[in-house]
């Protein structure tokens, strides 16, 4: 809230170098305000009474958004990438998708690896499930599961992530 917008009776208020002038009712800071050609900004509204500031107000959104891009900047995005296989894969197949999921793994990024059952193999689906704890034993040293495998339709899902 800005200037007029601000209809509280009483104010604590900070004035344009950061120092306290107390307790004061929000028109008198509105006039302060209007001396210093500045603008009154409400920047603590739930505190009681409310925080004005006596500052620019341009300036203050500016350095806001700047403050908001900077954190924005920091932040680490993890994306969830998925290796599937299937119930009858071949050892070579296997070393080559595991060391894809190893690749993915370094790079920060979490691993679904999904094992799809077509046709009749979903009738040996307690069979393969070695195929995933082979899979996540073979990346014991720098990956730990996040998620134990488990049955989503016609499928077993399971996640793994960088150890820490």
């Amino acid at each position: 809230m800005v200037n007029e917008q601000i209809r509280d009776k009483e104010v604590r208020l900070i004035g344009v170098n950061g120092e306290q002038l107390g307790i004061v009712s929000s028109r008198e800071a509105q006039r302060l305000a209007r001396e210093a050609d500045l603008d009154l900004v409400k920047v603590a509204p739930m505190a009681k009474p409310p925080v004005c500031k006596i500052i620019d107000y341009g300036k203050y959104r500016y350095e806001m958004a700047r403050k908001e891009k900077e954190a924005k900047k920091k932040q680490k995005v993890i994306e969830i990438k998925e290796v599937r296989l299937s119930p009858n894969i071949e050892e070579n197949d296997l070393n080559t998708k595991i060391s894809a999921a190893r690749k993915f793994i370094q790079k920060g990024n979490k691993v679904k690896v999904t094992l799809r059952f077509r046709g009749r193999e979903i009738s040996h689906m307690n069979n393969s499930k070695h195929i995933l704890e082979d899979f996540a034993e073979k990346l014991s040293d720098i990956a730990v599961v996040d998620k134990p495998s488990k049955v989503e339709g016609r499928s077993l899902v399971m996640f793994l992530s960088e150890k820490r």
